[in-house]
């Protein structure tokens, strides 16, 4: 039976040959079925593939449909609610808000609401009506002589390179329309995002692309250079990104154009390559003495790190440093493993790195214990793309969130999973100039703005109706969640806002806070006890 197809195939091939039984088209059909029966023969001799030799010629149906497969299931089978890994309900919301047309509901939710895990915000009987809906942030701590008033909803890091430059020239030129902050990612400055003349946060990544010596040690000349602009408004140190926290990465020579190479500031005929860690420190309290390094070289702009959470000891050991330095970054992003723009080993992706709402209340509950909460901002970024999501994030501990793949929807991605590939079908996530062409900037920016605008006036209707004038007033008290189909708890239960202090007190908890902080070091990161 397996056979059956190749061998009909063959006699086809053979009958249309001696006996034309398809008029003037029995010559192209015979020439089709040599090629296919020749196809056959490769598949069972050749060694590579047992479907194939099991199955000439048919066997290839199984390699087809495997290509198409995420295709198939996006538009034919997934659910509105499936996550993989956005909904198809967030990326309408994303592109309907971007779009300016309407976005609402009809006939009630369809999530289970008496499953464990739903969550809601509670409301006022007293809802307040908000006018403005530009929300902002001031980020600069008191050695900040430049603080920046941000928005409370920014583009996350995404680098050109990884991005194509229609891309990052949208998603700068929606910013500047906007009013809100563009991270460049470590891959440096690019003439687009400078074009767009949007707000920048400049990512120092573990190359220090933009502001490197031709041996990638970082280089204070180009740094000062790089942000003396009044583009930019902040520095951001990049210690682990939530997609594959712990691992540096390699851009081959033979990908590397000279717009690239100009904005890393790289050579062309070399492996641009991204360390696992920074070589400008090693140690909690080098690393405070290179932020203030940072900070007095930009002029006093704000100057912060972006994590994704690991081992906490060692962000106690940086809390640790702070205190005996008493230098404090001016603001600290937690990025949550759900991250991640671009690839990532399947392990990394799945099972490396804190999620954000752990990490975030960490990070907010370490600094609460030492006093420092009130001197440094805490940005929060992982999947963050809904009005919820963003008063969720604010609620349990964070000033402002960004978001990567929110914006990226909003310039048209699909959710194609085809970043690494360099054949993303929108023109958002590759290089060819001419996939890229398809993105058409002026109409892109305007999205980007759009989607922005959009997605704060819902926060400001979800902070309105719980009777708050600003998100940054929500609490873990207004979130409540789902333990079991008959159970219910707030956030304060689950997320609580730990005593001001208590660290420095050594008032026990029952969190593990204290015996991790007894344990921390500001002279290393490494455990002097062999535990994490």
């Amino acid at each position: 039976m397996r056979f059956i197809p190749i061998a009909a195939i063959g006699l086809i091939a053979v009958i249309c040959t001696i006996w034309p039984i398809f008029g003037a088209a029995s010559a192209f059909v015979s020439l089709v079925c040599v090629g296919l029966f020749g196809l056959g023969i490769y598949d069972m001799v050749q060694t590579r593939h047992a479907v194939l030799r099991n199955y000439p010629v048919i066997g290839h149906l199984r390699y087809f449909f495997e290509l198409i497969r995420p295709e198939i299931r996006q538009y034919l089978i997934e659910g509105d609610d499936e996550e993989v890994p956005f909904s198809r309900d967030t990326r309408a919301i994303v592109y309907q808000r971007a779009k300016n047309v309407e976005d609402k509901r009809p006939f009630g939710t369809k999530m289970r609401v008496y499953d464990s895990g739903y969550q809601w915000m509670t409301h006022s009987i007293q809802p307040k009506k908000i006018e403005n809906p530009d929300f902002r942030v001031l980020i600069g701590g008191p050695d900040c002589a430049k603080p920046y008033n941000a928005s409370i909803y920014n583009i996350s890091a995404m680098s050109f390179g990884a991005l194509s430059a229609n891309a990052i020239s949208a998603l700068n030129n929606g910013a500047r329309m906007g009013g809100f902050a563009h991270d460049t990612g470590e891959g440096g400055i690019s003439k687009y995002h400078i074009q767009g003349g949007g707000d920048l946060i400049f990512e120092v990544g573990t190359g220090y692309f933009g502001c490197r010596t031709h041996g990638g040690q970082f280089d204070p000349d180009k740094f000062a250079k790089t942000v003396s602009s009044d583009q930019v408004k902040m520095i951001e140190i990049k210690l682990s990104q939530g997609a594959k926290p712990g691992q540096g990465g390699v851009l081959p020579a033979a990908k590397i154009t000279p717009e690239i190479a100009a904005a890393r500031d790289v050579p062309m005929d070399k492996d641009c390559v991204s360390p696992a860690s920074h070589s400008a420190f090693s140690t909690p309290i080098e690393m405070m003495q290179f932020i203030q390094k940072l900070r007095d070289l930009s002029g006093g702009k704000p100057v912060g790190f972006k994590l994704c959470i690991g081992h906490r000891r060692e962000f106690m050991c940086i809390v640790r440093a702070m205190l005996e330095t008493d230098i404090t970054p001016d603001f600290i992003v937690i990025d949550g493993k759900e991250g991640g723009t671009g690839a990532a080993p399947l392990e990394f992706a799945n099972h490396m790195g804190m999620p954000l709402v752990e990490g975030l209340t960490f990070a907010h509950n370490t600094l609460r214990g030492v006093g420092l909460r009130d001197r440094i901002r805490l940005g929060a970024s992982g999947k963050l793309v809904q009005s919820f999501d963003i008063a969720r994030t604010l609620a349990l501990g964070a000033d402002w969130v960004n978001s990567a793949r929110g914006f990226m929807f909003a310039v048209g991605c699909i959710q194609a999973q085809a970043c690494h590939t360099n054949h993303c079908p929108t023109g958002v996530a590759t290089q060819d100039p001419a996939r890229q062409r398809a993105l058409n900037v002026t109409d892109k920016s305007q999205r980007v703005a759009n989607f922005h605008k959009n997605t704060l006036k819902a926060l400001a209707d979800i902070t309105g109706a719980a009777g708050l004038n600003h998100p940054g007033e929500f609490l873990p008290r207004h979130l409540m969640l789902r333990e079991s189909d008959r159970d219910m708890m707030t956030g304060d239960d689950v997320y609580p806002y730990m005593p001001e202090g208590f660290l420095l007190r050594e008032d026990d908890d029952r969190y593990g806070y204290l015996e991790r902080w007894r344990r921390a070091s500001a002279a290393s990161f490494r455990p002097f006890d062999g535990g994490i």
